[in-house]
Protein backbone atom coordinates (compact mmCIF):
# COMPACT_ATOMS: atom_id res chain seq x y z
CA UNK A 1 0.00 0.00 0.00
CA UNK A 2 1.46 3.07 -0.65
CA UNK A 3 2.62 5.35 2.09
CA UNK A 4 -0.07 7.81 1.11
CA UNK A 5 -2.78 5.67 2.10
CA UNK A 6 -1.30 4.46 4.94
CA UNK A 7 -1.08 8.37 6.37
CA UNK A 8 -4.68 8.55 5.00
CA UNK A 9 -5.97 5.84 7.03
CA UNK A 10 -4.00 7.18 10.28
CA UNK A 11 -6.24 10.37 10.20
CA UNK A 12 -9.04 8.18 10.26
CA UNK A 13 -7.82 5.86 12.88
CA UNK A 14 -7.38 8.43 15.02
CA UNK A 15 -10.85 10.43 14.49
CA UNK A 16 -13.54 10.06 16.72
CA UNK A 17 -15.99 11.77 14.48
CA UNK A 18 -16.36 11.36 10.47
CA UNK A 19 -14.13 13.69 8.68
CA UNK A 20 -14.36 15.80 5.64
CA UNK A 21 -12.07 14.84 2.53
CA UNK A 22 -11.00 18.26 2.94
CA UNK A 23 -10.19 18.38 6.32
CA UNK A 24 -7.62 15.15 4.92
CA UNK A 25 -6.27 16.95 2.58
CA UNK A 26 -5.62 20.32 4.07
CA UNK A 27 -3.33 18.29 6.96
CA UNK A 28 -1.66 16.51 3.65
CA UNK A 29 -1.10 19.05 1.77
CA UNK A 30 -3.06 17.17 -1.16
CA UNK A 31 -6.24 17.54 -3.31
CA UNK A 32 -9.19 15.90 -2.46
CA UNK A 33 -9.39 13.82 -5.68
CA UNK A 34 -5.73 12.55 -3.67
CA UNK A 35 -7.20 11.48 -0.86
CA UNK A 36 -10.36 9.77 -2.66
CA UNK A 37 -8.20 8.14 -4.39
CA UNK A 38 -6.08 6.73 -1.51
CA UNK A 39 -9.44 6.35 0.17
CA UNK A 40 -10.49 4.10 -2.69
CA UNK A 41 -7.06 1.82 -2.25
CA UNK A 42 -7.67 1.49 1.35
CA UNK A 43 -11.38 -0.28 0.22
CA UNK A 44 -9.67 -2.49 -1.95
CA UNK A 45 -7.38 -3.66 1.02
CA UNK A 46 -10.50 -4.47 3.27
CA UNK A 47 -10.91 -1.40 5.22
CA UNK A 48 -14.44 -0.48 5.42
CA UNK A 49 -14.53 3.23 4.96
CA UNK A 50 -18.41 4.91 4.89
CA UNK A 51 -18.68 8.13 3.27
CA UNK A 52 -20.99 10.81 3.52
CA UNK A 53 -21.33 14.49 1.32
CA UNK A 54 -22.31 15.67 4.64
CA UNK A 55 -20.37 14.68 7.04
CA UNK A 56 -17.48 12.88 5.62
CA UNK A 57 -15.49 9.36 5.91
CA UNK A 58 -15.41 7.24 8.44
CA UNK A 59 -13.81 3.88 9.15
CA UNK A 60 -16.12 1.77 10.12
CA UNK A 61 -13.81 -1.50 10.29
CA UNK A 62 -10.03 -2.24 10.33
CA UNK A 63 -9.02 -5.04 7.00
CA UNK A 64 -8.88 -8.48 7.83
CA UNK A 65 -6.20 -8.99 5.73
CA UNK A 66 -2.61 -9.59 7.41
CA UNK A 67 -1.09 -6.59 6.21
CA UNK A 68 2.17 -5.17 7.91
CA UNK A 69 0.60 -1.77 8.40
CA UNK A 70 -1.85 -3.92 11.08
CA UNK A 71 1.30 -6.26 12.49
CA UNK A 72 3.37 -3.04 13.03
CA UNK A 73 1.49 -1.19 14.93
CA UNK A 74 1.33 -4.54 17.30
CA UNK A 75 5.35 -5.23 16.85
CA UNK A 76 7.72 -5.00 19.44
CA UNK A 77 10.71 -6.36 18.25
CA UNK A 78 14.22 -5.14 18.04
CA UNK A 79 14.95 -6.48 14.28
CA UNK A 80 12.52 -9.33 13.45
CA UNK A 81 9.73 -8.16 11.36
CA UNK A 82 10.85 -4.38 10.97
CA UNK A 83 11.07 -5.12 7.33
CA UNK A 84 8.50 -7.10 5.50
CA UNK A 85 6.75 -7.89 2.43
CA UNK A 86 3.42 -8.27 1.42
CA UNK A 87 1.72 -10.93 -1.28
CA UNK A 88 -1.85 -11.48 -1.75
CA UNK A 89 -0.87 -14.37 -3.66
CA UNK A 90 2.22 -16.67 -4.13
CA UNK A 91 3.23 -20.07 -4.99
CA UNK A 92 5.65 -20.22 -1.55
CA UNK A 93 7.17 -17.45 0.68
CA UNK A 94 10.44 -19.62 0.98
CA UNK A 95 10.15 -18.66 -2.82
CA UNK A 96 10.28 -14.92 -2.31
CA UNK A 97 12.68 -15.22 0.19
CA UNK A 98 15.51 -17.38 -2.33
CA UNK A 99 14.53 -14.67 -4.79
CA UNK A 100 15.56 -11.69 -1.98
CA UNK A 101 18.68 -13.32 -1.17
CA UNK A 102 20.16 -13.53 -4.54
CA UNK A 103 19.57 -10.36 -5.22
CA UNK A 104 20.84 -8.44 -2.53
CA UNK A 105 22.69 -8.36 0.43
CA UNK A 106 22.01 -10.84 2.96
CA UNK A 107 22.84 -8.97 6.06
CA UNK A 108 20.75 -5.77 5.30
CA UNK A 109 17.51 -7.99 4.78
CA UNK A 110 18.19 -10.04 7.79
CA UNK A 111 14.70 -10.45 9.60
CA UNK A 112 12.41 -9.65 7.32
CA UNK A 113 9.36 -10.91 6.89
CA UNK A 114 7.37 -12.25 3.80
CA UNK A 115 4.07 -12.82 4.31
CA UNK A 116 1.10 -13.90 2.51
CA UNK A 117 -2.48 -14.14 2.14
CA UNK A 118 -2.25 -17.76 0.58
CA UNK A 119 0.23 -20.01 -1.17
CA UNK A 120 -0.29 -21.75 -4.37
CA UNK A 121 2.27 -23.95 -4.32
CA UNK A 122 3.27 -24.59 -0.44
CA UNK A 123 5.90 -26.93 0.27
CA UNK A 124 6.31 -28.26 3.94
CA UNK A 125 9.09 -30.62 5.23
CA UNK A 126 10.48 -33.52 3.05
CA UNK A 127 8.71 -31.89 -0.10
CA UNK A 128 5.16 -32.37 0.75
CA UNK A 129 2.97 -30.21 -0.62
CA UNK A 130 1.69 -27.62 2.23
CA UNK A 131 -1.91 -26.40 2.00
CA UNK A 132 -2.12 -22.90 2.50
CA UNK A 133 -5.36 -20.92 1.81
CA UNK A 134 -6.91 -17.77 3.28
CA UNK A 135 -6.98 -17.18 6.47
CA UNK A 136 -3.74 -18.87 7.71
CA UNK A 137 -0.73 -17.43 8.80
CA UNK A 138 2.28 -17.85 6.08
CA UNK A 139 5.26 -16.55 6.36
CA UNK A 140 9.18 -16.64 5.93
CA UNK A 141 11.58 -15.22 7.99
CA UNK A 142 14.98 -14.51 6.64
CA UNK A 143 17.56 -14.51 8.89
CA UNK A 144 21.81 -14.15 8.71
CA UNK A 145 22.54 -16.42 11.93
CA UNK A 146 25.83 -16.10 13.91
CA UNK A 147 25.39 -20.01 14.95
CA UNK A 148 27.58 -22.72 14.54
CA UNK A 149 26.42 -25.44 11.72
CA UNK A 150 25.60 -27.84 13.76
CA UNK A 151 23.13 -25.94 15.90
CA UNK A 152 21.61 -24.34 13.03
CA UNK A 153 18.41 -26.83 13.86
CA UNK A 154 17.90 -25.38 17.44
CA UNK A 155 16.39 -21.76 14.74
CA UNK A 156 13.58 -24.28 14.51
CA UNK A 157 13.20 -25.02 17.88
CA UNK A 158 13.46 -21.69 18.42
CA UNK A 159 10.46 -20.95 16.28
CA UNK A 160 8.14 -24.08 17.35
CA UNK A 161 8.74 -22.67 20.85
CA UNK A 162 7.41 -19.19 19.52
CA UNK A 163 4.23 -20.70 17.84
CA UNK A 164 3.33 -22.81 21.21
CA UNK A 165 4.03 -19.66 23.48
CA UNK A 166 2.16 -17.48 21.10
CA UNK A 167 -1.35 -19.48 20.77
CA UNK A 168 -0.82 -19.71 24.92
CA UNK A 169 -0.38 -16.12 25.50
CA UNK A 170 -2.31 -14.95 23.25
CA UNK A 171 -5.35 -17.23 22.81
CA UNK A 172 -5.42 -19.47 26.25
CA UNK A 173 -5.25 -22.63 24.09
CA UNK A 174 -2.71 -25.27 25.08
CA UNK A 175 -0.85 -25.81 22.00
CA UNK A 176 1.98 -28.22 22.29
CA UNK A 177 5.43 -29.22 20.12
CA UNK A 178 5.20 -32.46 17.75
CA UNK A 179 9.21 -33.49 17.23
CA UNK A 180 10.61 -32.26 14.83
CA UNK A 181 8.47 -29.09 13.91
CA UNK A 182 4.43 -29.43 14.17
CA UNK A 183 2.03 -27.39 16.44
CA UNK A 184 -0.72 -29.65 18.30
CA UNK A 185 -4.04 -28.69 19.99
CA UNK A 186 -4.64 -31.84 21.45
CA UNK A 187 -4.22 -34.45 19.02
CA UNK A 188 -4.69 -32.41 15.52
CA UNK A 189 -2.29 -30.02 14.00
CA UNK A 190 -2.53 -26.48 13.78
CA UNK A 191 0.67 -25.46 12.54
CA UNK A 192 3.78 -26.57 11.24
CA UNK A 193 7.29 -25.27 10.53
CA UNK A 194 10.00 -25.62 7.52
CA UNK A 195 13.95 -24.60 7.94
CA UNK A 196 16.09 -23.93 4.44
CA UNK A 197 19.64 -22.98 4.39
CA UNK A 198 21.86 -21.82 2.09
CA UNK A 199 25.77 -22.63 3.60
CA UNK A 200 28.99 -24.45 2.34
CA UNK A 201 31.68 -25.88 5.12
CA UNK A 202 31.07 -23.81 7.84
CA UNK A 203 29.82 -21.14 6.87
CA UNK A 204 25.91 -20.11 6.53
CA UNK A 205 24.95 -17.70 4.11
CA UNK A 206 21.35 -17.69 5.45
CA UNK A 207 18.58 -19.31 6.76
CA UNK A 208 14.52 -19.17 5.97
CA UNK A 209 12.51 -19.90 8.66
CA UNK A 210 8.83 -20.92 7.58
CA UNK A 211 5.90 -20.89 9.31
CA UNK A 212 2.30 -22.52 8.34
CA UNK A 213 -0.44 -21.44 10.72
CA UNK A 214 -4.39 -22.28 10.46
CA UNK A 215 -5.28 -19.72 11.88
CA UNK A 216 -8.92 -18.59 10.64
CA UNK A 217 -9.16 -21.55 8.08
CA UNK A 218 -12.53 -23.48 8.21
CA UNK A 219 -11.42 -27.29 8.41
CA UNK A 220 -14.30 -27.93 6.04
CA UNK A 221 -12.31 -26.59 3.62
CA UNK A 222 -9.20 -28.98 3.95
CA UNK A 223 -10.04 -32.62 2.21
CA UNK A 224 -11.92 -35.22 4.20
CA UNK A 225 -8.22 -37.03 4.90
CA UNK A 226 -7.06 -34.31 6.11
CA UNK A 227 -9.69 -33.00 8.49
CA UNK A 228 -9.09 -35.89 10.69
CA UNK A 229 -5.21 -35.08 11.79
CA UNK A 230 -5.77 -31.12 11.24
CA UNK A 231 -7.76 -28.09 12.80
CA UNK A 232 -7.64 -24.34 13.21
CA UNK A 233 -7.66 -21.68 15.51
CA UNK A 234 -10.91 -20.93 14.79
CA UNK A 235 -12.74 -24.11 14.94
CA UNK A 236 -10.65 -24.69 18.56
CA UNK A 237 -12.37 -21.08 19.60
CA UNK A 238 -15.43 -21.12 17.84
CA UNK A 239 -14.30 -17.55 16.13
CA UNK A 240 -12.11 -15.92 14.08
CA UNK A 241 -8.59 -14.53 16.20
CA UNK A 242 -6.89 -11.40 14.96
CA UNK A 243 -4.10 -12.53 12.72
CA UNK A 244 -2.05 -9.71 13.07
CA UNK A 245 -2.14 -9.59 17.11
CA UNK A 246 -1.02 -13.20 16.90
CA UNK A 247 1.77 -13.00 14.54
CA UNK A 248 3.36 -9.71 16.03
CA UNK A 249 3.43 -11.86 19.16
CA UNK A 250 5.13 -14.50 17.43
CA UNK A 251 7.39 -12.47 16.28
CA UNK A 252 8.35 -11.07 19.21
CA UNK A 253 8.41 -14.86 21.06
CA UNK A 254 10.72 -15.81 18.22
CA UNK A 255 13.41 -12.78 18.49
CA UNK A 256 13.90 -13.43 21.97
CA UNK A 257 14.55 -17.17 21.50
CA UNK A 258 16.68 -16.23 18.28
CA UNK A 259 18.70 -14.07 20.46
CA UNK A 260 19.31 -16.78 23.22
CA UNK A 261 20.66 -19.16 21.27
CA UNK A 262 22.99 -16.48 19.21
CA UNK A 263 24.61 -15.80 22.69
CA UNK A 264 24.93 -19.43 23.02
CA UNK A 265 22.16 -20.38 25.39
CA UNK A 266 21.37 -23.69 23.96
CA UNK A 267 20.63 -25.68 27.26
CA UNK A 268 17.83 -22.44 28.10
CA UNK A 269 16.37 -23.46 24.31
CA UNK A 270 16.60 -27.30 25.09
CA UNK A 271 14.14 -27.11 28.24
CA UNK A 272 11.85 -25.29 27.25
CA UNK A 273 10.97 -27.51 24.41
CA UNK A 274 11.00 -30.13 26.66
CA UNK A 275 8.36 -28.45 28.54
CA UNK A 276 5.99 -28.27 25.72
CA UNK A 277 6.27 -30.96 24.31
CA UNK A 278 4.14 -33.47 23.65
CA UNK A 279 5.99 -36.44 22.08
CA UNK A 280 8.37 -37.19 25.25
CA UNK A 281 7.23 -39.61 27.28
CA UNK A 282 4.65 -40.91 24.90
CA UNK A 283 4.87 -44.10 22.70
CA UNK A 284 5.72 -43.33 18.95
CA UNK A 285 6.16 -45.10 15.87
CA UNK A 286 9.52 -43.59 13.68
CA UNK A 287 9.27 -43.62 9.85
CA UNK A 288 12.79 -42.56 8.14
CA UNK A 289 13.89 -43.41 4.77
CA UNK A 290 15.73 -46.88 5.81
CA UNK A 291 13.07 -48.12 8.37
CA UNK A 292 10.40 -47.96 10.42
CA UNK A 293 10.56 -49.08 14.35
CA UNK A 294 8.32 -48.12 17.59
CA UNK A 295 9.53 -47.35 21.23
CA UNK A 296 9.46 -44.77 23.88
CA UNK A 297 10.18 -41.25 22.99
CA UNK A 298 12.53 -40.64 26.16
CA UNK A 299 14.39 -37.66 25.44
CA UNK A 300 15.81 -35.09 22.78
CA UNK A 301 19.73 -34.27 22.74
CA UNK A 302 21.75 -31.06 21.79
CA UNK A 303 21.45 -31.85 18.40
CA UNK A 304 17.86 -31.92 18.32
CA UNK A 305 18.08 -35.89 17.97
CA UNK A 306 15.07 -37.30 19.02
CA UNK A 307 15.99 -40.52 21.52
CA UNK A 308 13.53 -43.59 21.13
CA UNK A 309 13.70 -46.26 23.74
CA UNK A 310 12.98 -49.63 21.82
CA UNK A 311 10.93 -52.82 23.60
CA UNK A 312 14.60 -54.28 24.23
CA UNK A 313 15.62 -51.51 25.49
CA UNK A 314 17.98 -50.24 23.26
CA UNK A 315 18.45 -46.80 22.53
CA UNK A 316 17.93 -45.49 18.80
CA UNK A 317 18.90 -41.61 18.05
CA UNK A 318 16.98 -40.00 15.00
CA UNK A 319 17.89 -37.38 13.62
CA UNK A 320 15.08 -37.20 10.22
CA UNK A 321 11.82 -38.64 10.02
CA UNK A 322 8.31 -38.80 10.95
CA UNK A 323 7.05 -39.58 14.36
CA UNK A 324 3.52 -40.92 14.51
CA UNK A 325 1.97 -41.13 18.27
CA UNK A 326 0.29 -44.11 19.33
Amino acid sequence: MPDSAFKVLEILERSKIPISGETISTELGVTRSAVWKQINELRTMGYDITSSQKEGYTLTHASNKLLPYEVHKKLRTQFIGKKMRYLDSTPSTIGVGKQLCSEGNIDKIHGTVIIAEEQTGGVGRMGRAWVSPRGGIWITIVLKPHIPVDHIFMITMAGSIAVARAIRKELDVGALIKWPNDIFIGNKKVAGLSLELAAEADAVHYCLLSFGIDANVPVSNFSPQLQKDITSLQAELGHDVDRASLLARILKEFESRYLLIESGEYNTIIQEWKSISCTLENQVQIRTLKNTFEGEAVDIDEFGALIIKKPNGNLERVIAGDCHHQ
